[in-house]
Parts: C-alpha cells; sequence; structure tokens
C-alpha cells in the first residue's frame, strides 16, 4: 500500500458507540479503501464508547501505519498506552 508522501489528503472514518472484534472486517475495508484512493484514513473516535481488546489491539497496530487517530477519548488512549507498556506473553 502506497500512502500520499505528504498525507496532506486524508479522509476521516467516524467510529461511535461500541467497537468489538466482529466489526473490525467492515472497518478494515473502510481503511483499506481510502488507502487504496491515495487518501490517508484518520479514525474520529470521538463518540467511541465502548470497545474490547481485539479492537484495541486494532488501533494499536494500525496507528500511524495503515491510519491515523483523532479524538480519542481518555479512556482508550490511556488503554492503548497501558497496553503498549505490557510485557509480550512469553
Amino acid at each position: 500500500m502506497s500512502l500520499p508522501n505528504s498525507r496532506s489528503y486524508h479522509v476521516t472514518i467516524r467510529v461511535s458507540g461500541k467497537l468489538f472484534q466482529g466489526h473490525l472486517s467492515y472497518l478494515d475495508q473502510l481503511v483499506n479503501s481510502a488507502t487504496e484512493c491515495r487518501l490517508w484514513p484518520l479514525l474520529s473516535l470521538s463518540q467511541l464508547e465502548e470497545l474490547d481488546r481485539d479492537a484495541l489491539l486494532y488501533l494499536i497496530d494500525g496507528e500511524n501505519r495503515q491510519f491515523g487517530i483523532i479524538s480519542c477519548p481518555n479512556f482508550i488512549r490511556e488503554w492503548m498506552d497501558h497496553e503498549r507498556e505490557r510485557p509480550a506473553a512469553a
């Protein structure tokens, strides 16, 4: 996947309500479609109220690689930071 060099062309994908593992394939399709159109996807999470661990790991793995995250609620950012700091399971 090739992204615009400057990432100046973007599209905002608003994610609201609940985000669970079952929703990730659809969200991934949206992210991939944006990338195919040479747009940098930005996930707006301001209205996201609940997510499961699979969704959290999707956000962690994709942030700044496959998409950007904007308007992220504190509880989600804190959980992401906590998961990043956890030692890898042996």
